[in-house]
């Protein structure tokens, strides 16, 4: 009686505890962009938009320290470039948990990432529902009852991307067990926990397209098992990064249907389960992986979802559009995914634009976020997933640049100087909208020409010698904005790092016109 007691309250704390509201977050990079939001500015606009979890991709105390307070849920990053130092020294280890993370535990202080198991809420609705899953809940009844707040750390991002040609293989995870050691040795191991955001191409169905055949990539596969068994032993997630956008883009057979939650998708067939969409169906290769691996009920949270707004045909509000409202819809349903039904956690990617992220895998890399660079929502959603969409609310507090644009001076004959001046802007500033398929892809010669210029003049910040490309430019108070192309205005940095490549920009520039005479 008193265990059935026990189970029914569990329950209850389950279905109150499992909503979108704790499921849903959002990544927030903050050094890819040439002109930064306040982390204060970016602090409210979370909490105006009811998104209560943020991922980060290093741990600057400053942008950490604004979320002091604001009942934000912050998981910090350790950026790839420090796993070397973290791996062979435990004494930089133990000084980065000092300064970075057990500087914010006070009360009142950050949130460090409070997270509720998966695959804990995934044991109680096998038990309330009386399921007879195969495979025995790895918690019994003590694991039900909702743990104490987790707190996570992810070390590294990525770290096994093919692109990287192995220069994380092999110090990706004494780095995390350094931080792991370290953390525990401060009094935090109990609650604080460390893992790794993984792309989702650390797995394979190799010669099939179904999740039953998936299994680790061939060449790190002895390596992933001894990540995830270290994961499972200290009781951490796997961070898994899953774009079914990339699938569509790397494959041009790729089913356009597939890539969304609509049910519009020819079916894909696997051991008795259809899958109607991308997402269920890599999530679940992955819980094979996992299988195989011998951690079938390792925690699994999605470290990364999203679809970018711009830089390729498929790029576009429509699409994410359609992509978030299925997905938040399926995260607020609590119904998983065939292999791992009941509540999921995930981060949406990203909240903001960055204008600096390479264009190397292509250029909607620096269009994922949901948001302009100025805080400025792109289209309608809901982020409880009930179908009630309407315009986010905007970033507050803002402070532009005045409104003026740098655009082509029409009344230039000379059209030589043109290509050149035009090529240097756009190697200097973002012209990823003017590509095939873009938002600014329907400008006539001189709307691209004023286009490149206004970049370069406004990532300038306005600077008088950033618009005169040799004489072809001037400043015009009339917004050129176009249709489904828009010509910013360029907001007061919150950074001064920025300041300094501004100023080297225009060096640059100056001397490379006094070239060209």
């Amino acid at each position: 009686m008193a265990r059935a007691m026990v189970l029914l309250w569990a329950c209850s704390l389950l279905l109150v505890s499992a909503n979108v509201a704790e499921a849903i977050g959002v990544n927030w990079g903050n050094t890819l962009s040439s002109h930064n939001l306040l982390p204060s500015v970016v602090v409210r606009l979370l909490k105006d938009n009811g998104i209560d979890k943020v991922k980060l991709f290093d741990s600057d105390p400053w942008i950490v320290k604004a979320f002091a307070g604001a009942g934000i849920e912050v998981m910090l990053g350790i950026p790839n470039s420090d796993l070397k130092r973290l791996s062979d020294d435990y004494g930089q280890a133990q000084d980065w948990v000092k300064h970075n993370l057990t500087k914010h535990l006070y009360q009142g202080g950050v949130d460090i990432n409070r997270h509720q198991s998966a695959t804990a809420d995934s044991d109680a609705q096998t038990l309330c529902l009386a399921t007879n899953d195969f495979e025995m809940p790895r918690r019994m009844i003590p694991d039900i009852i909702p743990r104490p707040s987790i707190l996570f750390v992810a070390v590294g991002n990525e770290p096994f991307l093919k692109s990287y040609n192995g220069s994380y293989l092999h110090i990706t995870l004494p780095a995390m067990k350094n931080v792991q050691k370290a953390i525990n040795e401060a009094g935090h191991g109990d609650n604080v926990k460390v893992t790794t955001p993984l792309n989702a191409d650390v797995y394979e169905s190799a010669g099939s397209t179904v999740p039953s055949a998936g299994d680790f990539r061939s060449d790190i596969r002895s390596l992933m098992v001894e990540m995830v068994r270290w994961l499972d032993s200290n009781n951490a997630p796997f961070l898994v990064n899953i774009y079914p956008y990339l699938s569509l883009y790397q494959n041009p057979d790729f089913p356009v249907d597939f890539a969304f939650f609509d049910g519009n998708a020819k079916p894909l067939q696997d051991k008795g389960i259809t899958y109607t969409n991308m997402f269920d169906a890599n999530l679940d290769t992955l819980v094979w992986s996992l299988r195989k691996a011998g951690v079938p009920k390792l925690d699994i949270i999605v470290g990364e979802a999203g679809w970018p707004t711009d830089g390729d045909k498929d790029a576009n509000v429509k699409y994410a559009k359609r992509f978030y409202d299925g997905f938040l819809k399926k995260i607020a349903s609590n119904k998983g995914t065939p292999l791992r039904p009941g509540h999921m956690e995930a981060y949406l990617f990203g909240l903001l634009d960055e204008d600096m992220k390479s264009v190397a895998p292509g250029n909607f890399e620096r269009h994922w976020g949901i948001f302009r660079f100025d805080g400025q929502p792109k289209f309608e959603m809901d982020f409880t997933g009930k179908g009630n969409d309407k315009m986010p609310v905007a970033a507050k507090d803002v402070q532009y640049l005045a409104k003026q644009w740098c655009v082509f001076n029409k009344d230039v004959k000379n059209m030589s100087l043109v290509a050149p001046n035009m090529n240097y802007a756009c190697s200097a500033a973002d012209c990823t909208p003017l590509g095939y398929g873009s938002s600014c892809n329907n400008l006539d010669m001189y709307g691209n020409i004023s286009y490149a210029f206004n970049m370069y003049y406004q990532m300038n910040d306005q600077s008088a010698e950033a618009c005169v490309f040799q004489g072809l430019a001037t400043l015009d108070p009339i917004n050129p904005s176009n249709g489904t192309c828009v010509f910013p205005i360029q907001i007061q940095s919150a950074g001064t790092r920025l300041g300094t490549v501004s100023r080297v920009s225009v060096v640059v520039s100056l001397l490379v016109f006094l070239a060209l005479f």
